[in-house]
């Protein structure tokens, strides 16, 4: 195997892990709970979701860049040799990434607070701004996929 293959096949993985569990949570798992759970309970089930998940983001989150910007190296000379399609995978990623960021670092610490003091209308209101922008970076990602997915492998 080579050294492209290996930096290939983590970055991909790694897109896998982050926007095929965007489409998990939002296609399966909230419909699935909207059903089954009453809201106090939907509400205690995110937060856990969402913890376990986003430290699952965050290596995504490191290895994308190092594996993309190892591709880019390995196949051409650099940023500015690059296809304009990588260009604009990595101004994708960093608009992903920053939702994800306002997501896990304003958004899930005010989820935890209502939740923790039992205001379910907040945690609901909470809830449904946070499932706004997962869906728009589930928008952004699959984008982000098809672009990766019509162009030649680097």
């Amino acid at each position: 195997m080579t050294l492209f293959a290996i930096v290939y096949s983590l970055h991909v993985l790694s897109a896998l892990v982050w926007v095929g569990g965007m489409f998990f949570a939002w296609m399966v798992l909230r419909p699935a709970a909207m059903k089954a759970l009453e809201g106090p309970a939907r509400l205690k089930l995110w937060v856990e979701v969402f913890t376990g998940f986003f430290r699952w983001i965050w290596v995504a989150v490191v290895v994308l860049p190092v594996s993309g910007v190892g591709m880019i190296h390995l196949q051409y000379s650099g940023f500015e040799t690059a296809p304009r399609y990588v260009q604009v995978m990595m101004g994708l990623y960093v608009v992903m990434t920053a939702l994800f960021i306002r997501i896990q670092a304003l958004m899930l610490p005010e989820l935890r607070t209502v939740v923790t003091a039992q205001d379910w209308p907040a945690g609901a209101a909470v809830l449904g701004r946070i499932r706004r922008l997962v869906g728009i970076n589930l928008l952004v990602g699959l984008l982000l996929v098809g672009i990766a997915a019509a162009r030649p492998m680097f």
